[in-house]
């Protein structure tokens, strides 16, 4: 079992920025490639950013791309996100989540293949 808690979320205003954090216990942290994912009110989860366990490759959604980044750092057991020049669309419940079958390649939008979910952290961007 791995346990994901996500911290960081607020309110902030149309342009400004928020950093997450993903904390992960239970096992190897760097056996599992990591995502951010998120669920706006009416809508389905989306992908919004993932990294190999390596944290070497990266991938992003093409509405955050330029303005969001994904770290981990596996000493910590951490995962990031780094939200700069937030849209009030960028407003929803940000997710963590891991996948162990990854081994090079980040996290893409297959949902079906994360085998841990964090309960998440809303972010609410006001213009």
């Amino acid at each position: 079992q791995v346990q994901l808690v996500e911290s960081g979320g607020g309110s902030v205003q149309a342009g400004g920025s928020l950093g997450l954090s993903c904390a992960a216990s239970g096992r190897t942290f760097s056996n599992y490639a990591m995502g951010w994912f998120r669920q706006a009110p009416g809508k389905e989860r989306e992908f919004v950013g993932g990294i190999s366990r390596s944290g070497v490759n990266r991938r992003y959604a093409d509405s955050v791309k330029g303005r969001f980044t994904i770290s981990r750092d596996n000493a910590k057991n951490t995962v990031y996100l780094q939200m700069n020049s937030l849209k009030p669309e960028d407003t929803a419940v940000y997710y963590c989540a891991a996948d162990m079958a990854l081994t090079a390649q980040a996290m893409s939008g297959d949902q079906s293949s994360v085998d841990y979910w964090g309960k998440g952290t809303l972010v609410t961007v006001s213009s």
